[in-house]
């Protein structure tokens, strides 16, 4: 197992659910964390609910913002500049609607922040990881990237762009030490179906009614397990789902009593 201690971890979308889940992981092994999301305040009271002796720097960034990401990046203090891991985990889903109805405004949300948020966060800190011999890339994909569900065709898409985006990149890194991994889980009960959902609380909870769903810590450990493996493993994917789920299309509810 190779050690985090000491190592600068910087995730997207670090404000809740699995961003927040994969920080407090990190923070666990003794890693320094740089942390960014939309929402300041909520990163801030994150922080402070961390050990007081971890290495915490946290700031605003919307990553659909090219110009923001390029910027604020570049002038980081220059004790996080040498990021040994990237976790790519901003995303988010719009709308469940059949493709000839939705509203073009959803796929916008979608593709801005899934796909081209993806990549200049990855374009702004990757150059610098080959220069220094060393770091990883790890993205967050889906079970929607492997397999097409009725009414998701454009985060579907979004997601399977992300799993190509990953291939190419790792083609792309042959011959240096940086390594690149997709994990890609299936139902996990965070904000994310509340945010599709435009904040209707009630058509989110049914997503998950009567089955049991991942937890954040799940993914969360899973990218860690695979940020842990010898520099000479690099792990391409992971997909996991809960024992209720077998794919995009296929889930196990149990009848309510």
């Amino acid at each position: 197992m190779e050690s985090l201690r000491g190592k600068i971890v910087f995730i997207t979308g670090a404000s809740s659910g699995i961003g927040q889940a994969t920080a407090r992981a990190f923070a666990q092994q003794g890693a320094r964390l740089l942390l960014c999301a939309r929402r300041q305040e909520k990163l801030t009271a994150f922080a402070a609910e961390l050990d007081a002796a971890e290495d915490v720097f946290t700031f605003r960034l919307d990553v659909r913002d090219r110009t923001a990401v390029e910027e604020t990046l570049a002038n980081l203090p220059e004790e996080w500049k040498a990021m040994d891991i990237l976790v790519n985990n901003a995303g988010l889903s719009r709308g469940l609607n059949k493709l000839y109805e939705d509203d073009p405004q959803n796929w916008e949300e979608m593709l801005d922040t899934n796909v081209k948020g993806l990549l200049y966060v990855t374009r702004a800190i990757v150059p610098g990881m080959v220069e220094r011999g060393r770091g990883h890339v790890i993205n967050l994909g889906s079970t929607a990237g492997n397999q097409t569900y009725a009414k998701g065709t454009v985060y579907c898409a979004s997601k399977a762009a992300e799993k190509v985006i990953s291939e190419g990149l790792k083609l792309d890194l042959m011959g240096t030490p940086v390594r690149v991994t997709t994990v890609d889980p299936g139902m996990v009960e965070t904000a994310f179906s509340e945010v599709r959902f435009h904040g209707n609380k009630d058509k989110a909870a049914k997503v998950y009614e009567n089955l049991t769903p991942l937890e954040p810590e799940d993914v969360a450990d899973a990218i860690v397990w695979a940020a842990t493996r010898p520099p000479r493993v690099n792990i391409h994917s992971i997909l996991l789902t809960s024992i209720d789920q077998a794919n995009s299309n296929v889930v196990h509810r149990r009848v309510a009593s």
